[in-house]
């Protein structure tokens, strides 16, 4: 149409001249520049008049084509035709005018670079460049335009036609690109994407088969292959990795027809090429490559079911790339590395995972050969990977705590892969992947997991010095995790891999010292555990092998351990020589710990060298290590002069040992060490109490940095205190004769400090110290009732000063205001004006209130219960309780959150005695103690104390109780803390735990207490407290479920992993709320009536709860949180069930019936059938109420008869305690033999099995009256025993037979807990989370278990059963049986619709433009859609549409495009199809256009004269017309219609969906296209 166009205008005007001349005056618009291109194209053809026309198309050029090119609008579909025509003509006039032309053109627009008209403009004359005369312009063009592109900025239209226009004109262009290319040198990770962008332009000719230079073979660069493989692995965008995969693609193509040998030289002399051809090896090559493109085309769907049937293709690569005959790599192990990458890098976490899995297993089937590329991308891309914590997640089917499998499958491949490498590699190897360990913050999972395969690894020499630093810092990586357990096992792993691959000839005595003591000895090595045994193990083999230290003796080649600690010892009890004053900082506690540490080590060490453990020697090895210690604790009481600072490491050493030498575990029974250290240091116990007495009353401590040495005299006093109470307290005894004179000085300092003086520093801090040292004498008194402390004195003091007086701020200028590091690192500054003050106030007040909340206990029952009662005690704040509770409340106000503890102990025994009189008060003091606990949530450290002592407070049982017979503002107030502390636990796990651990414990104390018995009552108050119990626990989330499950594994581990030994187990988990309501619940008493009324009451309120949460949701998913609720409340139930009686069944009866009829789980069903069978055999006077449940309609019942079936089955059990059994025999067998007519199949089956059961039971006890349905009833059941119908009815009858709640279940033998919580939840199906074994039962100790209670299975073989696959007959198809398949025949593969001579996806160029680079044929078919609604219809067209290649969808509206349900459907067809918005209003005049332009519009719809779509020819010019979802088309389009096509139907239904209608023609035009039937309108 365009020629004869051109070929009328030149025939019309005899002047070609006059004729350009005429279209290039006027507006400019895009259909004259189109014209002006069609008549100077046509000229060109006929080569006329070469002189005349030179000059006139040189005028057009620079005349009118230039400058319209740069006034052309940008964006916008006219702006780029009339682009596009201006530079098709100015290619023309090149052509037509000469090389000059084109020469100056291209010299101008490069001047205006990177303009889009300018680029245009260069891509239309390029071409018209000679070789040799215009090289220097082409070499600049070609550099320019390189670097324009790699700059990432710009125009599309570079890398679109520039580029490959400069490639197709000379060589001189070409070899200056890729000159240009390659100059720049290794890009930038960023780069890749420009690089490959180039590359494709130029792929034409540097990929070409045709005759060319060698140097031009991009196949011999190991440049290219490098850029390539970064587009293939690295590219984070889907065009770039087109592009590397489209390369890749194109050079197998051409070494192929080419059938020469070629190489890429090596990037080493050991590895092999990046790529090579050999004609030998074609068909094993092109298998190579196929498969590899192949693999890399699937994985761009991110799908796994498409991908995972791939997989055994990418095993074929490996067995392709290793030599059989020498064990070499054949092919760059680099390849299969960016396979790799690409799934480790994708968003579908799933695909990430499967490719991390499949490089794991590569050495469980093959060996591969050693490659530093494989090493560095371990190292690298791998470990970058697992850093992933989803990854670690179990499988389907496993066990909970069985471990993950990536973590399993990790450890043996790092054994694997270690134990293969070269012996000089190893080291390197080992080195880097730990420092990459240590290089990010990694999650507690990944680190774990890590660190257990570096402790899997053979023992061998691999680490030095350097290696030990590594361990250290990964360490630190370590402590950022809150999950303890974790943490712990980590370093339990860090400190095996450190005795498995250091090589201790290259590392110091002082080096291992120092990683030791950069574990944390409370959560990983502890005396007593199997890890600190291994530690003694090795550093007694290699004892006398570590290199040689600069604390080590000098007048020695070996390293004694023994020397070595003696020395340590020694270096640290003796002064430092910069001491050179009283007024300094304490020493850091960490060379305290170091050096404990290791003492304690080298004692247990020289322990292993005898066979027999004598404890004279440990006391000779203890006395050779602490003998500078003890000789300096022995003087500390008479040796006023000592240094301070030796003073201060001598106490830091003797607490840390004491703390230290404990064992843990089993093995802390009769343990020589810390006998003979104990008994050793109470030996100095007399100096050491004279020197704690003197520094604490003399006076002597005068500075603000001096408190911390308070705290620490009072630890050592703590602790000898402790020891001698363990020796047995003596009257006399060291510590006893410091107490008293501690006392009294304190007594006398505090007194003093009313005196009204002005304060000074010394003498505030002295008063601190008191406060201090009465709060510890306090607390010892607790602890220790044996100290009989004269306390009347102290009482009295405490009870007379003003509480919440502050510590006024002496004078500043008393103050040295210099800055000195604090042990916790932070920095102190010595002033009165700091905030270090204000720590100072805080402890006194803390302290103040440990005193108060001693007095306050010893004095309970004095406290009265209003301010206005008159007592004898003359203690004013034991007199006046509301006034101290008041002060209390102020305190709070002012403590810093670590300090609130007291304070709560406090308000717990003052609030009992006010909350009948100042109720208002308690209410306030309630609700300021939640919020402060509240916003402590997310801090670890304070949180847990505190919600603990709050709930010791406000749900004290004497509180529970009187606020529970007043129903008061406190009772509710205390209904709404419980709620909101509920709510949290959903949260924040363990916070429910606290709460019902607590409550429960003191209702027992109350119930076993015969003077407590009353306080149980309030128990019936709170009740819902116990429900909540019952049937709390939230459906984690996954990473949540990730973190249960891995602890769980690490628990599993037991002794093989030291942190279970050090670390106290929390019971935080969410089961162990179950665990505590169900063993209070076993301890009740059903005989008392409080409670007896307490069980009934709770086991109503569960039933209700099983009702709400049935109307809640009629239909609920298995394993939701409404399926645990209801299965948790009947399993509460069953425990409860032999406390029922009779009168309390009858009101409960019916609801449990009625809940046999409901919607249930399988697991769910279960309970309820075990809990009617139960009440049937215990009460038989309910059996007429169960034959009723029987007669409701079958419609009624439905499927729900199962149930009640089930139960029937069990008729032997129910019936035992009836004496006349023939009636319910009788009854029995009438009610199956209905039921087994039922149209229901399952109903047949359950009643069947009711029926044999029966039938069986009437046999043994030979029940002769049911002799006349002997025939019926045997017929019937040998009808199914030999059914053979369709489907898998004979199957099924044996499932049934054989399923455990039918064979081997017994009602009675099988009532225990642990059926009912353990093998029942596992036999039915439900989510491990909800099995609860018999060992948490027993671990769980703060309630203590029932002796009575039946606890384990016995009787039956239920526990030894595995789940049966009655409720899922038919699985199916499961990926695993894909992971059968060694190879698939054929997999999924998407089309991908590139046309191999051009990948760009310029969505700047017109749609058919675009669609021509694409390879892509567009037909004459218009899709008219404007009388669609729907986004989801007219997504799927548009889909539709541009697989089909239509011309053009009409919508009613462009807004329809930016729909999400639009998007969903169409997934990004829109932009790749012509879209035009047609309103239904202008339908009329757009199909009369069409008509006018040659289309037949065919209408979509079902007329009185449509046509049958089997019988229609469509024509080229096809127009379709689609109707309306609801009304179609309406009747004035109709009359507007050349034809309506029908679509034939066989079914009932009159009509299709608009899409499936819409479709089914495209299809069929496209069928007919394609086989060239296309003719006029039928």
């Amino acid at each position: 149409m365009e020629r004869v166009l051109a070929d009328a205008l030149l025939a019309q005007s005899r002047e070609p001249c006059a004729l350009l001349g005429a279209l290039c005056g006027g507006e400019a618009t895009a259909e004259r520049a189109e014209t002006l291109r069609l008549v100077l194209q046509q000229l060109e053809e006929r080569d006329v008049g070469a002189g005349v026309l030179a000059e006139a198309a040189h005028e057009v050029a620079k005349g009118h084509l230039v400058p319209l090119l740069n006034a052309s609008p940008e964006g916008g579909p006219a702006g780029r035709r009339v682009l596009r025509a201006a530079s098709a003509a100015l290619r023309s006039c090149a052509r037509l005018a000469g090389p000059e032309l084109a020469v100056a053109l291209a010299e101008d627009a490069l001047r205006e670079l990177p303009a889009v008209p300018a680029v245009e403009l260069l891509a239309a004359v390029a071409p018209c460049l000679r070789a040799l005369e215009d090289a220097p312009l082409l070499r600049r063009l070609a550099r320019t335009s390189v670097e324009l592109a790699l700059a990432g900025d710009a125009p599309p239209a570079v890398g679109a036609r520039l580029l490959p226009a400069l490639a197709q004109s000379a060589e001189p262009a070409l070899r200056e690109a890729w000159d240009t290319l390659g100059s720049l040198g290794p890009g930038a990770e960023g780069r890749t994407g420009p690089e490959l962008l180039v590359l494709s332009a130029l792929a034409e000719k540097l990929l070409s088969v045709r005759a060319r230079h060698a140097d031009l073979d991009t196949r011999l660069r190991g440049s290219f292959w490098r850029i390539v493989q970064a587009g293939l692995g690295r590219a984070q965008d889907a065009l770039t990795r087109k592009r590397a995969r489209y390369l890749l693609q194109r050079a197998v193509q051409v070494s192929a027809e080419l059938a020469m040998d070629c190489s890429c030289s090596p990037q080493d002399t050991m590895g092999p090429s990046l790529f090579w051809w050999s004609e030998k090896k074609k068909d094993e090559l092109l298998k190579f490559w196929e498969n590899y493109i192949l693999i890399m085309e699937v994985l761009e769907g991110n799908q796994i079911h498409v991908i995972k049937p791939v997989l055994p293709k990418l095993n074929s690569l490996f067995e392709y790339a290793v030599s059989e005959e020498n064990g070499c790599w054949l092919f760059h192990p680099s390849w299969h590395m960016c396979i790799y990458k690409r799934m480790f890098e994708s968003e579908n976490k799933i695909l990430t995972k499967e490719g991390v899995i499949h490089f794991l297993e590569l050495y469980e089937v093959k060996s591969l050969p050693y490659s530093p590329e494989l090493s560095e991308f371990i190292t690298g891309p791998l470990m970058d990977a697992l850093s992933e914590s989803c990854l670690y997640s179990r499988s389907p089917g496993q066990l909970l705590g069985s471990g993950s499998p990536l973590g399993l499958k990790l450890q043996k491949f790092l054994v694997t892969y270690v134990s293969l490498l070269p012996e000089e590699t190893k080291s390197h190897f080992l080195l880097k992947f730990i420092q990459r360990m240590a290089d990010r913050h990694w999650c507690a999972v990944p680190i774990l997991f890590l660190s257990k395969a570096l402790a899997s690894l053979p023992r061998c020499k691999a680490l030095g010095g350097e290696g030990l630093l590594a361990l250290r810092d990964v360490l630190q990586c370590t402590m950022i995790t809150h999950q303890v357990l974790l943490r712990g096992a980590a370093q339990c792993y860090l400190l095996q891999t450190v005795m498995r691959l250091v090589d201790v000839e290259k590392v110091s005595l002082s080096d291992v010292s120092a990683f030791l003591v950069s574990l944390r000895q409370e959560e990983s090595l502890g005396r007593g555990t199997m890890l600190w045994t291994e530690l003694c193990d090795w550093l007694h083999v290699n004892e006398r092998c570590f290199r040689q230290s600069s604390i080590d003796d000098s007048d020695g080649h070996e390293t004694s351990l023994n020397a070595y600690v003696k020395k340590l010892v020694q270096e640290f009890v003796k002064s430092p020589g910069w001491e050179t004053g009283e007024s300094y900082f304490m020493p850091d506690w960490l060379e305290a710990r170091l050096t404990s540490l290791m003492v304690l080590l080298a004692v247990d060490v020289e322990g292993m060298k005898t066979q027999f453990s004598e404890k004279r020697r440990t006391q000779n090895v203890l006395r050779i290590f602490l003998d500078p210690l003890l000789d300096a604790l022995g003087k500390l009481g008479t040796n006023a002069y000592m240094p301070l600072l030796r003073t201060d490491r001598c106490l830091q050493l003797l607490v840390r040992l004491l703390h230290s030498c404990v064992p843990r575990g089993s093995s802390g029974q009769d343990d020589e060490v810390s006998s003979v250290l104990q008994t050793s240091i109470l030996s100095a116990a007399d100096s050491v109490s004279q020197f704690v007495l003197r520094r604490l009353t003399m006076n002597e401590l005068q500075n603000v940095a001096d408190l911390d040495r308070c705290q620490l005299y009072l630890k050592v006093l703590a602790e000898l205190t402790s020891l001698q109470v363990k020796q047995g307290w003596k009257a006399g005894n060291p510590i006893s004769r410091v107490v008293s004179p501690l006392k009294n000085a304190c007594i006398h300092h505090l007194q003093e400090a009313e005196g009204g003086q002005e304060p000074t520093l010394g003498h505030q801090v002295q008063r601190a110290v008191s406060m201090a040292t009465l709060a510890a004498l306090c607390e010892a008194v607790d602890r220790h009732p044996e100290l009989r402390l004269d306390a009347e004195p102290m009482d009295r003091l405490l009870s007379t000063l003003p509480l919440n007086q502050m510590l006024h701020k002496p004078p500043s200028e008393e103050q040295n205001s210099c800055a000195h590091p604090l042990e916790n690192g932070s920095v102190f500054e010595e002033s009165s004006s700091s905030q270090g003050w204000g720590k100072i106030v805080a402890q006194y007040l803390h302290d103040q209130w440990i005193c108060l909340s001693s007095l306050l206990r010893k004095h309970c029952p004095l406290i009265p219960t209003t301010d206005s009662d008159v007592l004898e005690c003359c203690l004013p704040a034991v007199e006046m309780p509301a006034q101290t509770l008041r002060s209390a409340l102020d305190v709070l106000t002012v403590l810093p959150a670590g300090r609130i503890l007291p304070v709560f102990r406090c308000m717990e025994v003052l609030v009992p005695r006010l909350l009948t009189s100042e109720e208002s008060l308690c209410v306030e003091s309630f609700d300021m103690a939640w919020k402060i606990v509240s916003s402590l949530s997310n801090t670890q450290l304070t949180f847990w104390p505190s919600l603990k002592a709050f709930i010791h407070f406000v749900f004290n049982n004497e509180i529970l109780t009187i606020a529970a017979k007043l129903k008061g503002q406190g009772y509710f107030k205390i209904k709404e803390i419980m709620r909101k502390i509920i709510e949290m636990s959903s949260i924040k796990t363990g916070v429910f735990n606290i709460l019902i651990c607590h409550c429960c414990q003191s209702w027992i104390a109350a119930a076993s207490g015969v003077s407590h018995s009353g306080l149980f009552s309030s128990a019936k108050d709170y009740s819902e407290l116990v429900l909540e119990a019952c049937v709390f626990g939230t459906v984690f989330r996954r990473d949540q479920r990730l973190i249960q499950d891995v602890q769980t594994y690490i628990e599993n581990l037991g002794q093989d992993c030291a942190a279970n030994i050090i670390i106290e187990n929390t019971k935080r988990e969410d089961y162990y709320v179950r665990i505590c309501a169900v063993k209070f619940l076993c301890l009740l008493d059903g005989s008392d009536m409080s409670h007896k009324l307490f069980i009934e009451d709770l086991a109503i309120q569960l039933l209700d709860k099983d009702e709400s949460t049935s109307r809640s949701r009629t239909c609920y998913h298995e394993n939701s949180l409404q399926h645990r609720v209801k299965n948790r409340a009947w399993q509460t139930l069953l425990v409860l069930f032999p406390r029922f009686d009779q009168n309390f069944l009858n009101g409960i009866i019916d609801k449990i019936f009625h809940a046999g009829f409901t919607n249930n789980q399988a697991s769910i069903k279960y309970f309820i059938e075990w809990i009617i069978i139960l009440i049937l055999h215990k009460f038989p006077q309910f059996l007429p109420k169960f034959w009723d449940c029987f007669s409701y309609g079958e419609e009624k019942l439905k499927t729900s008869i199962c149930t009640f079936l089930s139960v029937l089955s069990h008729l032997d059990i129910i019936i035992q305690n009836i004496p006349e059994k023939r009636l319910v025999l009788k009854q029995a067998l009438t009610i199956a033999l209905q039921w087994c007519l039922s149209h229901n199949f399952s109903v047949r089956l359950y009643a069947l099995v009711a029926l044999k059961k029966t039938w069986h039971l009437c046999k043994a006890l030979q029940f002769e009256e049911c002799d006349a349905w002997t025939t019926v009833i045997e017929c019937s059941l040998s009808q199914a025993e030999s059914m053979h119908g369709a489907g898998n009815a004979r199957k099924n009858w044996q499932r049934i037979q054989d399923h455990f709640f039918f064979s081997t279940f017994h009602p009675l033998k099988d009532y225990c807990l642990e059926t009912i919580f353990y093998t029942l939840p596992r036999l039915s199906g439900i989510t491990e989370e909800e099995w609860i074994a018999l060992d948490k039962f027993a671990s769980f100790t703060d309630i203590p278990s029932n002796a009575g209670c039946q606890w384990y299975l016995s009787g039956t073989a239920l526990g030894e059963l595995s789940p049966g696959d009655w409720s899922q007959q038919d699985r199916g198809y499961t990926l695993g049986e894909a992971e059968s398949q060694p190879e698939w025949a054929d997999v999924q593969k998407k089309i991908i619709p590139w046309g191999h001579k051009a990948l760009e996806s310029d969505l700047e160029l017109v749609f058919q433009d675009r669609a021509a680079k694409l390879g892509k044929s567009i037909s004459r078919l218009i899709v008219v859609a404007s009388l669609i609604d729907k986004p989801t219809n007219l997504g799927g067209l548009c889909r539709t549409c541009e697989v089909f290649g239509a011309a053009v969808l009409v919508v009613g509206s462009l807004q329809c495009v930016s729909d999400r349900q639009f998007q969903h459907l169409s997934v990004s067809a829109e932009q790749w199809l012509p879209l035009v918005e047609v309103r239904p209003a202008q339908l009329t005049d757009y199909l009369q256009q069409k008509k006018a332009e040659g289309y037949t519009v065919i209408g979509v719809e079902q007329t009185a004269q449509s046509s049958d779509l089997a019988q229609y020819r469509f024509p080229e010019k096809s127009l379709l017309l689609l109707g309306n979802e609801r009304e179609g088309i309406p009747a004035n389009l109709i009359q507007q219609l050349d034809v309506c096509v029908e679509i034939p139907q066989q079914g009932i239904i009159r009509s299709l969906n608009v899409h499936v209608s819409g479709a089914l023609l495209i299809w069929e035009y496209t069928r007919q296209q394609l086989l060239g039937c296309a003719g006029p309108a039928s």
